[in-house]
């Protein structure tokens, strides 16, 4: 009994002390930013945070012993203090900032939550809180250079994602009960992020820095939009041809690791077993990208820019459409036709998009269909997507892309094709 008591006291006196240290994170943050203060003009500072978390772990503390009250009125007299002190402070400096006393009411939480038996949790909170006090300069310099439209589009991506997404029912609808509600909007949501993560990536890189940095990222959302563009471009800007092939190369070269990372996410054995031609596919694309681009990089280098909304929700919602419309026509096609239905179905969706077929083979892996028909799927449709961006090369573009890009995306399709056979069929 004498060793369960000591082993309690124990206990408390580790909690009361990880209380003291997360108070202490806190304050050295807040102690450090208002350094050049004079003595006794601060609300509060290390010393006072520190012992805010101490006071908020015996409080808990005392709760667990007695009641669940005193937590609750433990706060009472640090709320009184915190008014008084704010009062007079506003009296002196005319300053209506509260981030202080709203950072000594997080740290009696976080010391009543340490000592209640989540101290990781704490320990996370309180380091959280110290990095978004500590961020104040960055935040504010962020929301000057955040357009309007940027903070619609984020506003968005919450909507659709924390919102709308867990309401949605996870079960199968419709023909052949392949109409997932769930799992369709999952997907938009997923294609939107990456959309809106590769947008960001380029602003808050500078204003647009160049074909490469644009193109890169332009591949995670739409890289056949940005072969159509550039392909234009070409023709009245000849001598960016070098560069704009580059761009391109890179951009389609994306796609692929691209496809690894959404497998990734809902099939991992089946990235495993594409991995080897879709990187080989991508280096077919990005060495000769690479090549060119450094051999013309001397020249005179101009910016072009791509114009796309951060999030683009009416894309996302068509995707979707899409999504759908192709689990329902490889499940019927597959009822119909067997495996050679699925395979076409993945030709035809190649000629727009390989998100769709992409998502909508990994999901129904290994159950609905065979590993070896998703993976020979998925295949099939990056392999038609780049001979059909080639095709737009040639079509669009001027001489001079064409001969850059065209060889570079053929010999890329050969070189997955053989790594295919080898691997699976040889």
């Amino acid at each position: 009994m004498e060793l369960s008591i000591f082993s309690l006291e124990i206990n408390l006196f580790w909690s009361l002390l990880i209380a003291l240290a997360l108070g202490l994170i806190i304050g050295i943050e807040r102690g450090w930013s208002q350094r050049h203060s004079s003595e006794g003009s601060r609300v509060a500072g290390i010393r006072t945070f520190a012992l805010t978390g101490l006071y908020g772990g015996l409080c808990a503390a005392l709760a667990m012993e007695f009641s669940s009250w005193l937590l609750g009125f433990g706060l009472i007299p640090l709320i009184v203090i915190l008014a008084v002190a704010f009062y007079i402070s506003y009296q002196k400096s005319n300053v209506v900032s509260i981030t202080g006393i709203v950072g000594l009411l997080i740290t009696y939480a976080l010391g009543a939550l340490a000592v209640s038996g989540e101290p990781v949790i704490a320990a996370s909170a309180a380091v959280i809180t110290a990095l978004i006090l500590d961020g104040k300069p960055e935040m504010h310099s962020a929301l000057k250079k955040l357009e309007e439209y940027e903070l619609d589009a984020g506003l968005r991506l919450l909507l659709i994602s924390i919102v709308m997404l867990p309401i949605l029912p996870d079960k199968g609808y419709g023909p052949w009960d392949a109409i997932n509600p769930y799992e369709i909007w999952w997907m938009v949501v997923l294609i939107a992020s990456i959309s809106f993560l590769g947008y960001f990536a380029i602003r808050i890189g500078g204003a647009r820095r160049g074909i490469m940095f644009t193109s890169v990222f332009a591949g995670l959302s739409s890289s056949t939009a940005l072969t159509i563009q550039f392909s234009s471009l070409s023709r009245s800007q000849p001598a960016l041809s070098p560069l704009l092939a580059s761009g391109i190369l890179f951009s389609c070269g994306t796609m692929f690791p691209r496809i690894l990372m959404v497998l990734l996410v809902i099939n991992a054995p089946l990235t495993y077993q594409l991995w080897p031609s879709m990187l080989a596919m991508m280096a077919g694309f990005y060495l000769p990208g690479l090549w060119i681009w450094l051999k013309h990089s001397d020249g005179e280098t101009k910016q072009v820019e791509t114009k796309r909304n951060p999030l683009a929700l009416s894309s996302a919602v068509m995707f979707g459409f899409i999504l759908m419309l192709i689990m329902v026509l490889s499940k019927a096609l597959t009822e119909w036709f067997g495996d050679t239905g699925t395979l076409l179905l993945s030709a035809i969706a190649g000629l727009t998009d390989v998100d769709p077929i992409t998502l909508a083979l990994g999901r129904q892996a290994p159950e609905s269909i065979e590993m070896a028909i998703a993976l020979a799927g998925i295949f099939i449709t990056a392999t038609v997507n780049s001979l059909v961006k080639m095709m737009i090369v040639i079509m669009a573009g001027d001489r001079s892309l064409s001969i850059r890009v065209a060889p570079a995306m053929f010999c890329s399709v050969l070189i997955g094709a053989l790594i295919i056979y080898l691997m699976h069929l040889a």
